[in-house]
């Protein structure tokens, strides 16, 4: 496949210097994909896009804080109450390969829909559990059925005309990330007041409002692949051999995510320390100061529109690297310590946002009929380093403390970023 000029103009600088191949021809974007121009976004779309995102990337984080609660609730042996998250993290990787590539063959309002409607199920059954398997077996289909949010971002990037097309997928992952975010506070501010069962119950609700709401909004989109769920399937391996930028921008994002999730997975356990010795509810509202590194999606969404995709790549690997550095410029348990503490938790969740956003931006330029299949490479690929870097920084942590976790945190973007400078004029 060779990538028309108007795309190639206004994609990552990679895509300018390498033609990407594919297994299949290039589709026209439109909300019923037939040819024609791309069908312009109201904002009003764009905020339903972006809120649905949000709210169905939280079903994943929900449980991590009330692991302990639920194990002991539902009679689960101490030693498997990773399970809880494990099993979830597990239905989103397979969701990523299995399911958000119907995207590219199945019409993407109906497939969104029954995702989400999947999810409503799995969340009742979650919260109705009172023994171990059926709440497992809930988990692992709360994960396969929240992959919709990578169903929900190449639609919206359909639908945008191609020169607002960068910040039409900053601001839908702008909800994302602040789905991710709040999820854990919320969570455990909910249980506080009456149970995990709560949580579960209103998630599911929230989640039939989003169904219907989408359901009666959205645009049907077509797509014009005509390959079987097995060929989809197939084409993947050659997906990700033949398109050069994908690999670059998945590995960008696997050293930005990995760093991500070991901080967040750390940070709780440096500040329950004997160094600043914060409560569960003191940790949930320092869960709350990374919210506003979302703000980095519209701007990079905006950046990478305007061809500024490779600074805005560098400054966000930088400054994932620039957090974890400014974690150690304070003695640990000082009050000082835990502003930066805070400091670095914005300016890290600011840099995997900005390199989210262009990297997202440059892969969707390769094909309106590639999307949904290169979004679920590229999301499995990084998932895999996030889901590494948790038990890595937790084992780490406990073997040499914060200085042993961030020095790991701190090599993860320095390798992202050394990778970056091969990068093609």
């Amino acid at each position: 496949m060779t990538i028309p000029a108007t795309q190639r103009a206004s994609a990552d600088t990679t895509a300018q210097t390498e033609a990407p191949t594919a297994a299949t021809p290039a589709a026209t974007d439109g909300a019923n994909g037939a040819a024609g121009p791309a069908t312009t976004l109201s904002s009003g779309m764009a905020f339903m896009m972006a809120a649905a995102a949000g709210l169905v990337c939280a079903n994943l984080y929900y449980a991590q804080p009330l692991a302990g609660p639920i194990a002991t609730a539902i009679g689960l042996p101490e030693n498997m109450t990773g399970l809880i998250v494990t099993l979830t993290q597990i239905g989103y990787g397979l969701g990523l390969l299995f399911a958000v590539p119907l995207g590219d063959l199945v019409e993407n309002r109906r497939l969104i829909v029954t995702m989400i409607g999947a999810s409503v199920v799995a969340l009742l059954a979650a919260g109705l559990s009172s023994t171990p398997t059926p709440f497992l077996i809930a988990a692992l289909a709360i994960g396969v059925a929240s992959t919709a949010v990578q169903m929900i971002v190449p639609f919206a990037a359909s639908l945008a005309p191609e020169e607002s097309r960068g910040r039409v997928v900053g601001n839908v992952m702008s909800g994302l990330m602040l789905g991710i975010m709040l999820a854990r506070p919320v969570s455990s501010f909910i249980a506080r007041l009456s149970s995990w069962h709560v949580v579960f119950f209103l998630s599911a609700a929230m989640m039939v409002v989003v169904a219907v709401t989408l359901a009666l909004r959205l645009p049907k989109r077509v797509p014009q692949t005509k390959l079987s769920y097995a060929g989809l399937i197939a084409s993947l391996g050659t997906l990700y051999v033949t398109q050069p930028v994908l690999r670059r921008r998945a590995f960008y994002q696997f050293c930005q995510f990995a760093a991500f999730s070991l901080f967040w997975t750390v940070t709780p356990l440096v500040l329950a320390g004997p160094g600043f010795n914060l409560t569960q509810g003191g940790i949930a509202i320092f869960a709350l100061v990374g919210v506003a590194g979302a703000i980095a999606s519209p701007i990079a969404g905006r950046l990478a529109d305007r061809g500024w995709s490779k600074p805005a790549t560098a400054f966000g690997i930088l400054s994932v690297a620039v957090g974890f550095l400014i974690t150690h410029l304070a003695p640990e348990g000082s009050t000082l310590a835990l502003i930066l503490f805070g400091v670095a938790a914005i300016v890290i969740d600011f840099g995997v946002s900005m390199t989210l956003v262009t990297s997202q931006r440059a892969i969707f330029a390769l094909g309106a009929d590639l999307r949904s299949r290169l979004n679920g490479l590229f999301m499995a690929t990084f998932f895999v380093g996030a889901a590494m870097s948790s038990a890595l920084g937790a084992w780490a942590y406990a073997e040499g403390g914060w200085l042993a976790a961030s020095t790991i945190g701190l090599a993860l973007p320095v390798v992202g970023f050394l990778y970056f400078l091969t990068e093609k004029r």
